[in-house]
């Protein structure tokens, strides 16, 4: 028999097909509803959830961001800026030569990939479980450093100030600084503008 002889045939599976989609339906019916009632109830994430991103510092309180634009340059949605800048004696950021000054991370444009994590060399960037990024304006869905960079904790000073004495670049990536040195106080931040807060700048008497 040739193919033109079964063409107008139909074949008992073909007949079945929309009784076999509507089964489908009536199982799903009878399931049970799965409805989350968000924002009252959340779910906890993953422990590898891929949310907010975090820039993190070292147990002393530099920063682990070394400037480098790796992360911008693997990112496949352009969502990253950095400007590097060098460090210097009297105001460090970092244990090594530059540090990330400009740091934004666009969420209108993030696809939350991770791949930036992966191309960081310092593991200066990682994401958290934070996933509520929703706003009100554009301009706000535009992370700046400040509101990127980890928080501070007891054992840490913040940025600027003197590296650890006597420790070196290396030291601080094999994990052998573990605090901030007694005695370090923050250095004044002339890049932003920032003016000495001792009592002779002041005019108050000491």
């Amino acid at each position: 028999m040739s193919d033109s002889d079964n063409r107008g045939e139909t074949s008992p599976s073909s007949r079945h097909n929309p009784v076999a989609g509507f089964g489908v339906t009536f199982k799903a019916m009878f399931k049970r509803r799965l409805t989350e009632q968000y924002p009252e109830q959340k779910k906890p994430t993953a422990p590898r959830f891929h949310g907010r991103h975090q820039l993190n510092r070292h147990p002393d309180g530099l920063e682990k961001c070394i400037g480098c634009e790796l992360c911008a340059w693997a990112c496949p949605a352009d969502a990253i800026y950095v400007e590097g800048a060098d460090n210097t004696e009297e105001e460090r950021y970092s244990p090594g030569e530059r540090y990330g000054r400009v740091y934004q991370i666009n969420y209108l444009r993030c696809i939350l990939c991770g791949l930036c994590v992966e191309a960081c060399p310092t593991r200066a960037l990682t994401m958290t479980n934070e996933y509520e990024l929703a706003d009100r304006s554009r301009a706000s869905l535009i992370y700046t450093k400040e509101e990127l960079l980890a928080g501070l904790e007891e054992t840490m000073v913040d940025t600027p100030h003197a590296i650890y004495p006597g420790m070196t670049e290396k030291d601080y990536y094999r994990g052998l600084v573990t605090e901030a040195a007694p005695g370090t106080e923050r250095q004044v931040a002339t890049s932003k503008d920032e003016k000495s807060e001792k009592p002779e700048d002041q005019g108050v008497d000491a």
